[in-house]
């Protein structure tokens, strides 16, 4: 049932703003936004950037005015903290998936997995996951994948700024990634597992920036359950003149 503002016990809440979310496990980004939404009684609200169910971290939630600005804060640079596991594949190339494959990784050095995760950075083409939202003929990838399913998908241009590794400890690996927007990080994983030739899989991911925003400014999905309108209203104020306002130049 489509959702009406107006048969809400609660007035509309129209303040423009921002909002940042430390999304959890398990919920989807429309999840959030829905939650939002149907708490606070906001007609008009968007996120900037899905996060996968498995992902945590930040996702930017966008309020009445500032919704015009989605698809600028969309297009910005991300930044993740990622665990890949070697020797493992998936159909959905992180652990979600059903396993395709479990090989040895045993050949593979420390040394080996610095030199081959340093060679991705850079410019490059992508191709997007068969698990995934792009679009093919009008369909969703993933809508495909779930009938069984697997089309050709057209590469993409990204641009992986760095990568700095944080932890091995093999077959798992930590690092921390700045890229550009449509990069999948389970994608990178997989492609760095089949050039070390024992497939590897995104086996955690959470998101630490988007742009400007960072994830310590975040609230959770926990602490808005305590909020009514009034925290929000605050809240959203109080962020919009603090970090926002000087950097985008927009009056809400």
């Amino acid at each position: 049932m489509r959702y009406n503002s107006n048969k809400h016990g609660l007035p509309a809440f129209k303040t423009s703003g921002i909002l940042l979310i430390d999304k959890p496990k398990e919920w989807t980004s429309f999840d959030v936004v829905n939650f939002i939404r149907s708490r606070f009684n906001i007609p008009k609200v968007g996120h900037c950037g899905t996060l996968d169910p498995a992902a945590t971290g930040l996702l930017v939630v966008v309020f009445e005015k500032f919704t015009k600005l989605s698809q600028k804060f969309s297009g910005e640079d991300k930044v993740y903290e990622a665990t890949i596991l070697l020797g493992t594949e998936t159909d959905s190339q992180d652990m979600d998936g059903a396993i395709t494959a479990e090989n040895d990784y045993s050949g593979v050095t420390e040394d080996a997995l610095k030199t081959t995760i340093a060679g991705f950075v850079g410019a490059q083409q992508q191709t997007p996951p068969m698990v995934s939202a792009v679009k093919k003929d009008g369909k969703r990838l993933y809508e495909l994948a779930r009938q069984g399913i697997e089309v050709e998908r057209d590469a993409k241009d990204i641009v992986i700024e760095s990568i700095e590794i944080t932890r091995v400890e093999l077959p798992y690996c930590d690092f921390k990634v700045r890229c550009s927007k449509g990069t999948y990080i389970r994608t990178l994983c997989a492609d760095i597992g089949k050039k070390l030739g024992c497939g590897a899989v995104l086996y955690n991911l959470r998101r630490t920036a988007s742009g400007m925003f960072d994830l310590q400014d975040a609230v959770t999905v926990d602490e808005l359950k305590t909020w009514e309108q009034p925290e929000l209203e605050v809240h959203l104020r109080k962020f919009l003149f603090e970090k926002v306002s000087k950097l985008v130049g927009f009056d809400a």
